[in-house]
């Protein structure tokens, strides 16, 4: 007589599931890449049994030479991963038994696949958010020394990609350094309401065996155990958190993106990228294409549509564990890859690009860009309310531009036809590497100001092992 009975489930079914559920149901095909992350919690566990008496010393030691074992296999790309049998825990735990026998059955005592992949998630993404914090260490470096390189280089400052004053190209730069600050701070925030154990809180109420979850939560490098059993294995939390801070540094990333394609192009020409960066055109044979910063741009739909698609699926879960908490990981994963390669991306590009100083500088000086500094002088100078200084530069503009020449090729008799007080002072702001130098103010884009910045910049990361 054929067995038709689950061998997953044991006596409660007699059958096995339709071809349609077990495709919907494994998912073997992502969560093995949390196979470290699982057999770490499972020596972990089978350690904490044996101290504790529920399992013999001699069980404990086989389940942790055997999972060894498993791990070897799996990082030598010998291991066979089933889809019958759903997910990694129970191709590890079945390859298990395989390998050391009855032993095998006793390591999920006190310990239910709730508890288990909420631990293993957690490990997953604290090892992304270490690796993910000294990446983004390594961009902002990266980006400081070029600043620090680039200080005086002028370039047009915009505001809705208008240019408005000059700044330099180095100030420019140190803003990304300052955004990307801000993303290690939430990856930081993170981390630390992560760092508790689920481990132990079994299916969703606790369990009877007297377990020590302070060991296990210790084993693993958490800060403490989880306190309430339905929450450790119901919280996604962590990883929707994640997720938010990644899809703000993918921004980040993709505006620095579009920033490389716009200066890239023959209209903008403020910098160079090698052919290590770049792209041909299978058409076209003068084409060079910054595919590598237009990838990264779209990277970001794929980050942010990650959270949104992780937040939809947890909205409306009753407490505790749902199966739909199965579609956590696949899209998480898949933006931690994203993350981690836009990261890397930008990094590569920001080595790579040289600036053009003399087409940025030319740029600089376009469209009246130091006509602030004009009304400043006025201020200063003269003693003017600024709102009348602003109109009398308004009218100076309009007369320069009436003339096509530059603010500091108009000549003094011009100015004074607008204000008879305006004296030849003047022409000591109107020039944009004298309005730049002026820009002193703390947070400034002053050459001195960005020297100094970067340099501070430098030797924190570098002390911070970067």
């Amino acid at each position: 007589m054929t067995d038709t009975s689950n061998k997953m489930w044991g006596g409660r079914f007699t059958m096995s599931p339709a071809e349609i559920m077990q495709e919907i149901n494994a998912s073997v095909g992502f969560d093995k890449a949390m196979a470290p992350q699982d057999i770490a919690g499972s020596k972990a566990h089978a350690a904490m049994l044996a101290a504790q008496g529920i399992i013999s010393a001699e069980d404990a030691a086989a389940i942790a030479k055997g999972l060894d074992q498993v791990l070897a296999e799996i990082e030598a790309g010998k291991f066979a991963f089933k889809v019958e049998l759903e997910d990694v825990h129970m191709n590890v735990e079945s390859r298990l038994k395989e390998l050391i026998g009855e032993p095998a059955g006793r390591l999920h005592t006190a310990r239910s696949r709730n508890d288990q992949v909420a631990t293993d998630f957690r490990l997953y993404v604290r090892a992304w958010l270490d690796a993910t914090d000294a990446a983004i260490g390594k961009l902002q470096l990266a980006l400081a020394r070029k600043a620090a390189a680039n200080a005086e280089i002028v370039m047009p400052g915009f505001t809705h990609l208008q240019p408005a004053q000059p700044v330099t190209f180095g100030h420019h730069l140190l803003a990304y350094v300052e955004m990307l600050a801000r993303d290690r701070g939430r990856f930081a925030d993170a981390r630390t309401r992560l760092n508790q154990s689920p481990l132990g809180s079994a299916a969703l109420a606790g369990t009877s065996f007297p377990l020590d979850r302070h060991a296990t939560a210790k084993a693993l490098g958490f800060d403490e155990p989880t306190a309430n059993s339905l929450d450790g294995v119901s919280d996604r939390d962590f990883a929707l958190e994640t997720l938010a801070a990644a899809s703000i540094c993918a921004v980040h990333l993709s505006r620095f993106a579009e920033e490389i394609v716009l200066w890239t192009t023959p209209q903008f020409g403020f910098i160079r990228l090698s052919d290590r960066f770049t792209t041909g055109s299978s058409i076209m044979p003068q084409k060079r294409n910054p595919d590598a910063a237009e990838l990264v741009r779209a990277k970001v739909g794929r980050i942010a549509g990650a959270f949104q698609s992780l937040l939809m699926v947890m909205k409306g879960l009753p407490l505790a564990y749902s199966k739909d908490m199965q579609e956590d990981k696949e899209v998480t994963f898949d933006a931690l890859r994203s993350m981690t390669l836009g990261i890397s991306a930008v990094t590569g590009i920001v080595d790579d690009m040289q600036p053009v100083a003399e087409r940025m500088a030319a740029a600089a000086g376009a469209g009246y860009s130091t006509a602030t500094d004009l009304a400043d002088w006025l201020v200063r100078t003269l003693g003017m309310p600024f709102r009348e200084a602003h109109h009398v530069t308004g009218r100076i503009v309009a007369l320069a531009e009436a003339r096509k020449v530059a603010l500091d090729e108009l000549d003094l008799a011009a100015m004074q036809s607008v204000h008879p007080s305006i004296n030849k002072q003047v022409f000591d702001v109107l020039t944009v590497a004298q309005s730049v130098r002026s820009r002193t103010s703390y947070g400034g884009t002053a050459p001195q100001n960005v020297s100094k910045m970067a340099e501070a910049w430098i030797k924190r990361l570098e002390g911070q092992g970067v």
